[in-house]
């Protein structure tokens, strides 16, 4: 099956620096095929024969221990979900160019409904916002941006349990995945 690791957390300030040949390189290593990555923020296309998503994720969590000495958090995406996901974007998610649109991804074991609940009620002046399996759709205004409920969880415990990628990297990495479509 096809998957995404989504790294929650490297090369962001100069902190957890991991190059993405070598990410590249130890994925591949440790049995992982057909492995790509994309743009520096940890984004590892990949396959593997697992199906339980749990026990992949935390191989891959280990890996990035034991290779490069730190612990991060990893979203893993399976490549049909994502595009499930996507598929099932809100009209407005992604359309306006005066908004920021991302898709942020929650970690396991936790759930979007979880994330959102934990955020509490958003500022629909400022933004919108929709969960949709394990990705919640989320745009806001750039001139309004830093007013929104989401843009004020950095730092909080909900902010550990997510990753987060922008509109245009979530659908580039369903067009990697699948490339002739």
């Amino acid at each position: 099956m096809r998957y995404i690791a989504l790294l929650r957390g490297i090369n962001v300030g100069g902190n957890n620096k991991i190059a993405m040949s070598d990410l590249k390189q130890c994925f591949q290593d440790a049995g992982f095929s057909r492995v790509e990555t994309y743009i520096n923020s940890g984004n590892v296309l990949f396959e593997c024969d697992l199906k339980d998503e749990t026990i992949i994720q935390k191989r891959c969590e280990s890996l990035i221990q034991d290779h490069f000495g730190f612990s991060i958090s990893i979203a893993l995406v399976e490549a049909e979900s994502l595009r499930n996901m996507l598929a099932r974007a809100p009209e407005w998610w992604g359309k306006d160019p005066s908004s920021k649109h991302n898709a942020i991804f929650v970690i396991q074991p936790y759930s979007a409904q979880e994330i959102v609940e934990e955020v509490g009620q958003i500022k629909p002046d400022y933004e919108k916002v929709q969960a949709v399996d394990s990705m919640i759709f989320w745009s806001a205004p750039i001139e309004t941006f830093s007013k929104t409920r989401w843009a004020k969880i950095v730092g909080t415990k909900t902010y550990a349990k997510i990753t987060i990628r922008n509109a245009n990297t979530a659908w580039k990495l369903l067009q990697l995945t699948y490339p002739l479509e």
